[in-house]
């Protein structure tokens, strides 16, 4: 039995390198063009222009917020939310299904054994018979699938791309919810910063109404003035709850960001307005999209499975090559059956070619075209879409770094000219009408500042997130 299995295991390595050394149908990959290919910069920039390989620093790059806050969810949000979760698992999925593909290369081998105990029945002349036999058998079979049109190998190949796209996605995902969080950090401090402004609002406005029944209860004014005062304190106090809403609400989104129970968390600092002032990114060049953003590495990583997938379907034109054999032992005693004088075996080589099928294995390859087609059409789209991304990002930090410079200056002057209004209403220069406007105008620019300071993080999030930046929590230390 040694001898036998030694030719057959001899018979299986010279088929192996015939395996080898065949021929595999079906087109081979490379990256298509995209309107990334380019040397050319990008064209919103700006300032931002810098050494297009000079890409070191913008991992972990949150912590440019100097908040501690900051960081702390995001780490919470790695570790409990459950799309990422989710996520992962898709990525164990896809090593799973490419462990099994690698698996079809290999020969199956099973092993047998068998007791078989049968009575039969004869007549003999005018006599019947009854006979009882006890059989044993043992066997190690071996099939084995000859790749001779790299079948096989595109599989595994289509099965790696499609493992390689499952952990861009979930990479993607990350960055998309990290970029959520940093954003929802950002909403709530905006917001609480707005309740505050609020707040402060309708306290001037009580202080107002004070003046306004004292210099009234002078006979200085007449009872419209009171009525306006009584009527913008009332306005002031109705914007409160409303913001107020939009806090708990926004802090319902972030505690299911975490993975809490919607109101579980506490109030986050008041940090807005003590965020230091954000520094140049390194833009580097349109084509390291390609290489740094997950979308579309996952994008290719598709395509790349839908061209091995063509050789796949291709490969079935052709004929299967199948070896099978079987070694083992059959006797009727149990002693028996380890005796050499008992051995059994045999070899089998199949060939099975498709001869007619209706044109079923055509349309599988055309079919696997056309899904090329379609990815490679999807790939050149998500490219586009990364440098819009990008170049929007670009452009709108720079006009919302525009917008605040003039919306201090208005926030200045409004501020004073509430001020100076107040003053003279006092001393009887100017009417109710004109402190009520420079009160509504002074907390309209405080407003518009906390909001564009919240809107130029949003964009700049926006912008590492557009540029593919590196937020994987492996490569720390």
């Amino acid at each position: 039995m040694k001898k036998k299995m030694v030719s057959i295991c001899w018979l299986f390595v010279a088929l192996t390198v015939a395996m080898l050394a065949g021929c595999m149908v079906g087109p081979d990959y490379s990256r298509p063009k995209t309107a990334a290919d380019t040397p050319d910069g990008y064209f919103q920039a700006g300032e931002h222009s810098q050494d297009a390989n000079d890409l070191a620093g913008v991992d972990r790059w949150w912590e440019r917020f100097g908040d501690p806050t900051t960081a702390v969810l995001v780490q919470q949000m790695l570790e409990n939310n459950y799309d990422l979760k989710a996520a992962a698992a898709r990525v164990l999925q896809a090593q799973a299904a490419l462990v099994e593909t690698r698996g079809r290369s290999w020969p199956d081998v099973s092993y047998n054994f068998g007791i078989d105990r049968s009575k039969r029945s004869f007549k003999f002349q005018t006599t019947r018979f009854s006979s009882l036999t006890t059989s044993y058998s043992q066997a190690i079979s071996v099939t084995y699938i000859l790749d001779l049109f790299g079948k096989l190998r595109r599989s595994q190949q289509a099965a790696w791309a499609d493992m390689l796209a499952a952990e861009a996605n979930e990479q993607a995902l990350i960055n998309s919810m990290i970029a959520t969080v940093i954003k929802s950090r950002v909403d709530i401090a905006t917001i609480q910063r707005r309740l505050a402004i609020a707040r402060a609002n309708t306290e001037s406005r009580e202080k107002t109404l004070e003046i306004v029944e004292r210099r009234y209860g002078q006979g200085l004014v007449g009872p419209v003035d009171v009525r306006l005062a009584r009527e913008n304190l009332a306005a002031s106090k109705a914007v409160e709850p409303v913001i107020e809403l939009s806090l708990i609400m926004a802090r319902h989104a972030l505690d299911v960001l975490l993975g809490r129970r919607p109101g579980a968390s506490e109030n986050l600092p008041e940090t807005l307005a003590d965020l230091p002032n954000l520094e140049p990114v390194p833009i580097g060049l349109p084509a390291s999209l390609l290489d740094r953003r997950p979308d579309v590495k996952a994008a290719e990583s598709a395509l790349w499975a839908a061209n091995e997938k063509i050789g796949v379907s291709i490969a079935q034109l052709y004929p299967d090559l199948t070896l099978t054999a079987n070694v083992g032992h059959s006797a009727d005693r149990w002693r028996d059956i380890w005796k050499s004088q008992t051995e059994t075996y045999f070899a089998f080589l199949g060939l099975a070619q498709p001869i007619f099928k209706g044109g079923q294995l055509r349309a599988q390859v055309d079919a696997a075209e056309a899904r090329y087609a379609e990815l490679a059409a999807n790939y050149a789209g998500t490219v586009l879409t990364a440098m819009q991304e990008a170049e929007d990002a670009l452009v709108g930090e720079q006009m919302l770094q525009t917008q605040l410079g003039h919306a201090e200056i208005r926030f200045r002057e409004a501020e004073s000219a509430e001020s100076l209004s107040r003053q003279r209403y006092q001393r009887g220069v100017e009417g109710i009408l004109t402190v009520l406007e420079s009160q509504r105008r002074r907390r309209a620019a405080e407003e518009e500042l906390t909001v564009l300071k919240g809107r130029i993080w949003t964009t700049r999030v926006n912008l590492f997130l557009a540029l593919g930046g590196d937020w994987d929590q492996k490569q720390e230390g």
